[in-house]
């Protein structure tokens, strides 16, 4: 994988002036471990760059210079239904641009996820009794970029929409909700983004059996762009940081997975082919979407938005 000189090509625009634009951003993550083996789902959450995190439960409006926050739902957290994190920790496990390193291994992420963790996460993922790192789903929510490569699409919004937001997440109660049929990752994204623009997103009744999937919500605001030519619409990416980690894996939806898997699709022509038939009609039909890894590249700029317009970098193919 030619990587690394896409993956530098960040740091080239960090002193590029842009233009200060609000935008929701759905991150379409792809899948790496057992979930890259076996389903290949992914993981989805929501970046917002006028919206900062006063703390991992609770937001506010970004001051001069802030990068806004990523804001998912993961299960077993600190006993919450969503965490705010900041941009760059979010992706790198760092607080500053210039600390990302242009390399990873297994050893240096464990290493910055647990610094993060240790001086800004204690109350969500506190020390094991031991006294040593504890287990659990925390490490999803910092260093993202390690372990695979995010597709951006962003919608602009307006400052009033991003108060009102900050408002509605803020005084709801946060309890944990997740479910893996009804209140997923995905759902929680779909909700973000239809209450910026109402049905924006829907779920996927015939190619994902009425399940909210990763790029069921990617492919729905993509469309929702194209029917509102109007609003600003940008597809980026976010490479995965070069190193000896395994790279991770295209993200599917949930007939995709068998249509595309020939470990399950085969077995299921052969026993039940009107079963593997209906799979592959179902993906089709209703669920096909590509992302676009030709999309220009997911940059930081040193001091206004890290959405800026003006501070792009044209993209080269991911080679996989």
């Amino acid at each position: 994988m030619k990587s690394a000189p896409l993956f530098l090509a960040l740091f080239a625009v960090l002193s590029i002036p842009g233009r200060m634009n609000a935008d929701v951003a759905v991150l379409l993550e792809e899948p790496y471990g057992y979930d890259g083996a076996f389903g290949g789902v992914g993981h989805t959450a929501v970046y917002l760059n006028r919206v900062c995190a006063a703390s991992p439960t609770s937001l506010r409006r970004c001051d001069a210079g802030e990068y806004g926050a990523v804001i998912s739902r993961y299960d077993r957290i600190g006993g919450h239904d969503w965490i705010a994190i900041p941009l760059i920790p979010y992706l790198y496990s760092v607080t500053t641009p210039e600390d990302i390193p242009a390399y990873a291994d297994h050893e240096i992420v464990a290493v910055l996820r647990n610094q993060y963790r240790h001086e800004h996460m204690q109350e969500l993922a506190p020390d094991a009794a031991s006294g040593q790192v504890p287990d659990g789903n925390w490490v999803q929510l910092v260093g993202s970029s390690y372990n695979r490569t995010t597709f951006a699409y962003e919608l602009e919004t307006t400052t009033r929409q991003d108060d009102e937001l900050i408002a509605w997440l803020n005084d709801r109660p946060n309890r944990p909700l997740y479910r893996v049929m009804s209140h997923n990752c995905a759902d929680f994204v779909r909700d973000i983004v239809n209450f910026y623009y109402p049905k924006a997103v829907s779920r996927g009744i015939v190619s994902d059996f009425g399940i909210t999937t990763p790029k069921r919500v990617a492919r729905s605001i993509s469309r929702y762009s194209r029917r509102h030519p109007d609003l600003e619409f940008v597809s980026r990416v976010i490479p995965q940081v070069p190193g000896s980690i395994r790279r991770s894996r295209p993200v599917r939806g949930m007939t995709e997975s068998v249509f595309k898997a020939k470990k399950y699709l085969l077995p299921l022509a052969f026993f039940q082919p009107y079963v593997a038939g209906a799979f592959a009609a179902a993906y089709l039909v209703d669920g096909r979407f590509k992302t676009d890894r030709k999309a220009m590249i997911f940059t930081l700029e040193a001091v206004k938005s890290p959405l800026a317009v003006d501070a792009l970098v044209a993209a080269k193919p991911i080679e996989k």
